[in-house]
C-alpha cells in the first residue's frame, strides 16, 4: 500500500504544448495549469505533501468521524434505555412528546413547541421549493437550467398527493446530478497531458461559455462550492420524501395532524362551518392576535412584494408582475370572498408566471454571462429589453471605454443613433432663446443648453420633457444650465 502511494507521489510530469498549435494559442495556453507547471497525479488522487501539522491536514476527517460516533452513541443509548424499561419507540423523532396537533391553537408557547417538532412536516415542501430557487439564483448556469425544468415538472402536478407520487424520482434526479457534477469537478488527471475538446485551437467556445456550461477545464475550473447548494437541496428533498411516507401513517397523523388539502369546491362564505381551526377573530390570546394580523394583511403584503419585484428592474418580465399586481388590486379584498377554486385559479396563474420568469432568466443567463461582451458591442437593445445582467462572479466581462460612446455593462444604457439624437434635440429645444453647446456626448447625455433669461420657461419645459424621455428610453437625465 505504501509503495503504491510512493509511486503515485513520484509520478511527476511536465506537459508540453503540441507543435501544431498556432503561436497565439500557445501564448494563451501557457497560462493554464496544464502547461505552466508540473502535473502531480497524487494531487488528483487526493494525496498531497503537507509541510504543516498532520492534525491540521486531517482535522475535517476527524471531525466527521467524531460526529458520526456521537450520533451512534446517542441512538444506541436510547435503544438500550427503551429495552430496559420496555418502552416502544415514538412514531416520530420529536423533542416535545407531550405536544400534538390539539395543542397548536392554545397559546404561543404550545405553538412554538409544535413547530419545533413538526415544522418540516407542515412546511417541508415549501422549504424545498425555496431551496430550488436559491440553487437557481446562486448558480445561473446549465445545471441551474436543469433545476428549473425539474421545478416546472414538479409544480405542474399542482396537488400535494400528485407531487408525492413523483418525489422519489425527483430525489434520484438530484442525486444523479450531484454525482455527475462531482466527477465534473474532478475532471481527467492532468498527468495525461490531454486538454479538453473545447480548448482545441479550432474551438470557438469562450471561457465564459465554458464556465456557464460547468464542464471540466484546466484554465477555468468549475466552482466546487456550487455542490454545497445542491447537497442542501438533496438533503431537504430526502427529508421531504420521509414526510410523504409519514403522512400515510395513522400514528403520525394523530400526533401532527394531516396535510390533506381543503376542498377546492368549498364556498369561502361558508368555510367557517367546515373549518376545524377555532375562530380566532374574537381574540382570546396573543396567538389569536398574531393570526389576525397575519391573515388580515398577508394578501396586501404579497401584492407589495409583487409590485417591488416589478419595479426593481425595467424589463419585459417585470411588466408582467406590474400587470398582475394591478389586476389583483382591481378586485381588492373582494377577491377573498370568491369561491376558493376561483381564488386558487388566479394564484396558480401568478405562480406559473413566476416560474416562467425564473426559467427564462436562467436560460438567458447564457447571453448575460457567456456572450455579454459581444452583446454590449452589437445588441444593446437586447440587454435593455430583458434586463440582462450577470450576477455570478468569475466571468470575464470586458469594460467598454466611455470614449467609444459605450457605458459600463452594469448601467445597461440605450444607445440612440446619431440621427435620432439630432431629431430629439430639434424636437425638444425650441429656437426661442436656446443655443447649442453639445449634441454628441459619450454618456448619452444628448445635449447641454444654456438658456437665456428670457428662455427660462422654455428651458424648464425642456428639462421636464427630457425627464419623461429618461423614463421611457432609460437614458441619463440631461443637465440644464442657466446663465
Amino acid at each position: 500500500y505504501f509503495s503504491l502511494i510512493k509511486n503515485i507521489k513520484n509520478n511527476f510530469s511536465f506537459c508540453a504544448q503540441p507543435d501544431f498549435y498556432p503561436d497565439e494559442v500557445k501564448k494563451r495556453l501557457v497560462k493554464t495549469p496544464l502547461y505552466n507547471s508540473t502535473s502531480d497525479l497524487g494531487n488528483w488522487v487526493g494525496l498531497r505533501k503537507d509541510n504543516e501539522d498532520l492534525l491540521r491536514y486531517l482535522r475535517n476527517n476527524l471531525l466527521m468521524l467524531a460526529l458520526l460516533a456521537f450520533e451512534v452513541t446517542i441512538y444506541r443509548h436510547q435503544q438500550y434505555f427503551r429495552l430496559r424499561n420496555k418502552l416502544s419507540p415514538p412514531a416520530a423523532r420529536i423533542i416535545f412528546h407531550d405536544v400534538t396537533r390539539q395543542h397548536l391553537d392554545i397559546g404561543i408557547v404550545s405553538f412554538v413547541k409544535y413547530f419545533v417538532n413538526y415544522f418540516f412536516y407542515k412546511f417541508g415542501l415549501e422549504t424545498c421549493l425555496l431551496l430550488v430557487v436559491n440553487v437557481i439564483g446562486q448558480r445561473m448556469d446549465f445545471y441551474a437550467m436543469l433545476h428549473a425544468f425539474a421545478l416546472i415538472a414538479v409544480m405542474h402536478r399542482r396537488r400535494r398527493k400528485a407531487i408525492a407520487e413523483i418525489w422519489s424520482k425527483y430525489c434520484f434526479f438530484l442525486a444523479g446530478m450531484l454525482t455527475v457534477q462531482y466527477f465534473v469537478c474532478i475532471g481527467i488527471p492532468p498527468a495525461a497531458c490531454k486538454d479538453y475538446p473545447w480548448r482545441f485551437p479550432n474551438s470557438t467556445t469562450g471561457s465564459n461559455v465554458i464556465k456557464w456550461l460547468y464542464v471540466p477545464d484546466f484554465q477555468m475550473k468549475p466552482n466546487p462550492y456550487f455542490l454545497v447548494y445542491d447537497f442542501m437541496l438533496l438533503l431537504c428533498a430526502s427529508l421531504q420524501r420521509q414526510v410523504f411516507e409519514d403522512e400515510n401513517k395513522a400514528a403520525v397523523r394523530i400526533m401532527a395532524g394531516d396535510n390533506v388539502e381543503i376542498c377546492r369546491d368549498l364556498d369561502a362564505a361558508s368555510f367557517s362551518v367546515h373549518n376545524p381551526v377555532p375562530d380566532f377573530i374574537h381574540c382570546r390570546s396573543y396567538l389569536d392576535m398574531l393570526k389576525v394580523i397575519m391573515f388580515s394583511y398577508l394578501f396586501w403584503f404579497v401584492l407589495t412584494i409583487i409590485f417591488i419585484t416589478g419595479t426593481t428592474r425595467i424589463s419585459v418580465f417585470c411588466m408582467g408582475y406590474l400587470v398582475a399586481c394591478f389586476y389583483f388590486l382591481l378586485f381588492g379584498g373582494d377577491l377573498l370572498l370568491k369561491p376558493i377554486k376561483k381564488i386558487l385559479h388566479y394564484w396558480d396563474f401568478l405562480i406559473a408566471y413566476n416560474i416562467f420568469v425564473i426559467t427564462m432568466k436562467n436560460i438567458l443567463s447564457i447571453l448575460a454571462c457567456g456572450y455579454i461582451n459581444s452583446l454590449v458591442k452589437n445588441q444593446c437593445w437586447l440587454i435593455q429589453l430583458f434586463s440582462l445582467a450577470c450576477t455570478i462572479k468569475g466571468y470575464h466581462i470586458e469594460t467598454i471605454p466611455s470614449s467609444q460612446g459605450r457605458d459600463n455593462l452594469g448601467q445597461h444604457l440605450l444607445r440612440l443613433p446619431a440621427a435620432a439624437e439630432t431629431s430629439l434635440h430639434e424636437l425638444l429645444l425650441p429656437a426661442r432663446g436656446g443655443r447649442h453647446q453639445s449634441v454628441a456626448d459619450p454618456r448619452l447625455q444628448v445635449l447641454q443648453t444654456a438658456a437665456a433669461p428670457r428662455g427660462r420657461s422654455s428651458g424648464a419645459l425642456c428639462a421636464w420633457l427630457l425627464r419623461l424621455t429618461t423614463v421611457f428610453y432609460s437614458v441619463p437625465v440631461i443637465h440644464m444650465e442657466e446663465d
